[in-house]
C-alpha cells in the first residue's frame, strides 16, 4: 500500500510540473475537433496541426486564419500560466557557531613590576587545614 501511494504522490507531482489541469484536460475534445476540422478542410495531418497551433507555424496560422482565434484560444495548453515558485528549506535545530575571533594586542612595557608580599589570591581561599 505504501508503494503505491508513493507511485501515486510521483505521478502527481510528474504532471504537475507540465502545468496540466483539470480544466486543459477537459479542453481536449476541442482539440481533437479542431484537428478534425483542419484534416478536412486544410488535408492537415495530426503533426502538421500541431505546428501549426504549437509549434513553428503558430505565428503564420494565426496571422492568416484570423476567424478562428475564437477556436484557439479554447483549445487546451493555449493559456501559458507562469507560476513563481518559492521553495524553503527549514531546519528544526539551531545552528551554533563556535569559531570565536581571537584578537592578539602586542604591547611593549617599559617597566617590571616584582610584587614584593604573599597574597590569598595565590594560594586559594579554600586550603585544607593546616597542623600546627
Amino acid at each position: 500500500m505504501t508503494k503505491f501511494f508513493s507511485i501515486a504522490i510521483a505521478m502527481l507531482l510528474l504532471v504537475q510540473s507540465f502545468h496540466i489541469s483539470i480544466g486543459e484536460l477537459m479542453e481536449m475534445d476541442e482539440l481533437i475537433e479542431h484537428a478534425r476540422f483542419h484534416s478536412e478542410e486544410y488535408g492537415d495531418n495530426f503533426v502538421v496541426f500541431l505546428s501549426k497551433h504549437y509549434g513553428e507555424l503558430k505565428a503564420e496560422h494565426n496571422k492568416n486564419h484570423q476567424e478562428e482565434q475564437q477556436e484557439h484560444e479554447e483549445m487546451p495548453f493555449q493559456h501559458q500560466l507562469h507560476t513563481p515558485t518559492l521553495s524553503a528549506f527549514v531546519l528544526n535545530e539551531i545552528p551554533s557557531y563556535t569559531n570565536s575571533l581571537d584578537f592578539k594586542v602586542h604591547r611593549t612595557t617599559l617597566y617590571f613590576y616584582q610584587a614584593t608580599y604573599s597574597s590569598l589570591e595565590l594560594e586559594g581561599p579554600f586550603q585544607p587545614p593546616r597542623q600546627a
